[in-house]
């Protein structure tokens, strides 16, 4: 296998292994050896995302010389260097480079463990980060076993692969060639040995890296004292720092309740662990307390008995053909947002004009224009769930942060589908706005949303409203799981606390104007629609208060703006800007609406011209 050389000082990286060139795509090609063969090369091409195994599977050749040799026991070495590089069966195609050779081999004995529940499908080789794990071990590694079989260490390298947003520990566990109990390992690079990696960091910028597995050293027997069944596993300790500095830690702790890792992280020195766990045990059982006092005996199973009957009956009230009906149709006007590489949603408002998150263009707008060459998109999709993009129109903007985090936008009349088989284009007008149907925000009931989340396809979610009154029982309810274990629940308080949760709890700054309610609706469904069982729409889906817990996103309670209050402060926009043909536009799709009509009237029609906000002009064409 070749390996790039830098050829000129003008380069700014070079790469050091060519299989991993970020062209590859399908079609490509490659050519596979089998060990039982007499050398000969049998090319492949693969037309279509599958793992390494799967494509070679797919040749006749396999079946020949490999037709008893369970998957499990197959080793791919990768490229002709021999014993170098040898990769995973599960290896994704689209990492393999165009041109580049496979030989295949078996072994009496399995060498890695099948992980298909942990598969996921192949993607494009830009979704992977692929390093490098040298079969020669680092600190502390000399007397464990590392590997499932031993056989790898005839190569240099295993190639690991792992999807962006991964962790080193989820890459390797999921590989298959490796112990599970390695334990709290770390790596260190190969050409820095002095830069750490650990096992709960995203495998995203390890791309083309070599690392060298280190394991935590043995405790001493009279360490063990030090442990117990109910403490945390923790790395193997380094020198402890000075009792001033333990001191001057735990206060910040104990003053400020910051996160154990913050702690560690700021004083830049090893810490006495369990004693820090400690402090939490004791900061924490006000709120152990509180949680257990919340759902004494068996309540809380009750509770959750009876969240489920009331969610029937949400589901049942949805149910009814002639509400779902009106829903799908009305869901026709929802789109997908894309900002540069920000995901979100959106809806038609009325004609051309879409309603969405001002937050999805943080960072694109200056005042009420989009910065010059930002990449904006619209997709909406057709009953059969094709995909027309839409074009901005002009980059005006109504642009609102803060308390009222929206943004208003005019798109292009017109998208277009390309079918890549037939290679015709078919068109869609921007489908009906949802204006007319605004109504007031309810503040209990049932709600249905209507969105795109993680960018992906449409989807509805029905859930009931969370009253003010009940929204701090509502989070202690879903913590209420993780009782049992003081710094979880700590850490994700402390989390919740920094994002401002407490604004939308009784008495906080937000809290009598936002409608709250649990959804699986997280990134990607900011600006959807919100409606109520009558097919009103009443809020604009913007935010939630979320957490990681075992590498998966959760939140505890999220949150819609009113659509009354945004449309105000619309019309008001348009009242300060001069827009009077706009104005009397949106005078003609409101009529009929009392709720808005009122609204409409106060502004443009004020008894006392002082009620008129403080706006920015903006300026629509």
């Amino acid at each position: 296998m070749a390996e790039k050389h830098q050829t000129s000082s003008s380069q700014a990286r070079v790469k050091e292994e060519s299989h991993f060139d970020r062209t590859v795509g399908h079609l490509h090609h490659f050519t596979v050896t089998f060990s039982s063969s007499d050398s000969k090369e049998y090319a492949i091409d693969c037309d279509q995302p599958r793992t390494v195994l799967e494509v070679i599977k797919s040749t006749e050749q396999y079946g020949k010389k490999m037709k008893s040799c369970p998957d499990e026991n197959v080793v791919i070495q990768l490229g002709k260097k021999d014993k170098k590089y040898t990769v995973a069966t599960h290896f994704p195609c689209s990492c393999i480079g165009e041109g580049e050779s496979l030989f295949i081999s078996f072994e009496q004995e399995k060498v890695e463990v099948a992980r298909d529940q942990l598969y996921r499908p192949i993607q494009s080789q830009d979704k992977y980060s692929v390093f490098y794990i040298d079969t020669i071990g680092g600190k502390y590694t000399k007397q464990k076993k590392r590997f499932v079989n031993n056989v790898v260490k005839e190569f240099k390298y295993l190639c690991v692969y792992g999807e962006k947003g991964m962790t080193v520990k989820e890459a390797l566990k999921r590989d298959g060639r490796f112990v599970d109990d390695l334990g709290n390992f770390t790596l260190t690079d190969n050409k820095n040995p002095k830069c750490i990696t650990e096992q709960i960091q995203k495998v995203d910028n390890l791309d083309n890296k070599k690392f060298k597995i280190c394991l935590p050293r043995k405790r001493a027997a009279n360490d063990s004292s030090r442990s117990s069944n109910n403490s945390p596993q923790m790395c193997d300790p380094t020198p402890a720092v000075d009792e001033a500095q333990q001191r001057k830690i735990r206060a910040a702790m104990q003053k400020r309740g910051i996160s154990v890792r913050a702690a560690i992280e700021k004083s830049g020195n090893s810490v006495d662990i369990e004693e820090i766990y400690e402090i939490l045990r004791r900061q924490s059982l006000d709120l152990k307390t509180l949680l257990e006092s919340r759902f004494p005996g068996d309540s809380y199973q009750k509770a959750v008995n009876l969240r489920k009957e009331n969610f029937g009956k949400i589901q049942q009230s949805f149910s009814e053909v002639h509400r779902v009906r009106k829903l799908l149709k009305l869901g026709q006007s929802v789109c997908k947002v894309v900002v540069g590489d920000v995901q979100g949603t959106g809806f038609v408002l009325f004609d051309d004009f879409i309603l969405t998150n001002a937050h999805i263009f943080k960072g694109f707008v200056e005042g009420q224009t989009l910065k010059e060459g930002t990449d904006v998109s619209f997709f909406f999709e057709d009953p059969e769930s094709k995909q027309y993009h839409f074009k901005l129109a002009h980059p005006d903007i109504c642009y609102s942060e803060g308390d009222l985090d929206y943004a208003i936008f005019k798109i292009m009349p017109v998208g277009e589908n390309y079918n890549h088989t037939t290679r015709k284009i078919t068109q869609m007008k921007v489908p009906p706005g949802l204006l007319k149907i605004f109504g007031p925000m309810p503040w209990n009931g049932e709600a249905c949303i209507i969105g795109h989340p993680a960018g992906g396809v449409k989807k509805m979610d029905l859930t009931f409203i969370i009253e003010k009154e009940k929204r701090e029982h509502a989070v202690l309810d879903h913590l209420h799981p993780y009782k049992e274990s003081i710094v979880t629940i700590h850490s994700i308080c402390h989390l919740l606390k920094d994002q401002g949760i407490e604004n939308i709890m009784m008495g906080g700054r937000i809290a009598d104007k936002v409608v709250t309610y649990h959804t699986f609706m997280y990134h990607g469904s900011s600006g959807s629609p919100v409606f109520n069982a009558r097919g009103r729409v009443f809020g604009l889906h913007t935010a939630g208060y979320a957490y990681q817990f075992q590498n998966s996103d959760n939140s505890v309670i999220e949150f819609a703006q009113p659509l009354l209050t945004i449309f105000k402060h619309f019309v008001s926009t348009l009242k300060g800007s001069g827009k009077e043909k706009l104005l009397e536009r949106v005078k003609k799709v409101v009529k009929g609406n009392p709720d808005l009509e009122k609204i409409f009237k106060s502004v443009v029609e004020p008894a006392d011209p002082e009620e008129l906000l403080d706006i920015e002009p903006m300026d629509f064409n």
